[in-house]
């Protein structure tokens, strides 16, 4: 079963679903997260999301800039964050965590 995007009622799910993904922002009709890195870290992380992209047929884009890992979801064109965005983002908080050891 899934769970409504939106309602009459005006609950909005995408905010609801961004209060659980610590450190993720939206940014017009985007999503995005800046991770603190290693080399080594960014390539299993960026791996790591290429599989779960790929899984989900999206393709977010993923920079290394001044020892940061930037990414973003969505798209710039003014399409709406989608319920495959929020799950991407998940998968990819989930790596992250795996990947720094934070569990």
């Amino acid at each position: 079963m899934r769970a409504l995007w939106s309602s009459r009622t005006g609950r909005d799910y995408l905010s609801d679903a961004l209060t659980q993904l610590d450190g993720w922002t939206q940014d017009g009709h985007q999503l995005r997260r800046t991770l603190l890195l290693d080399d080594s870290q960014h390539a299993e992380l960026t791996e790591r999301i290429k599989v779960a992209a790929d899984a989900l047929h999206l393709r977010p884009d993923v920079r290394r800039a001044d020892g940061q890992t930037q990414i973003r979801l969505g798209s710039p064109d003014g399409d709406k964050i989608t319920e495959g965005d929020v799950a991407l983002a998940a998968r990819i908080e989930d790596a992250y965590r795996t990947v720094v050891d934070l569990r």
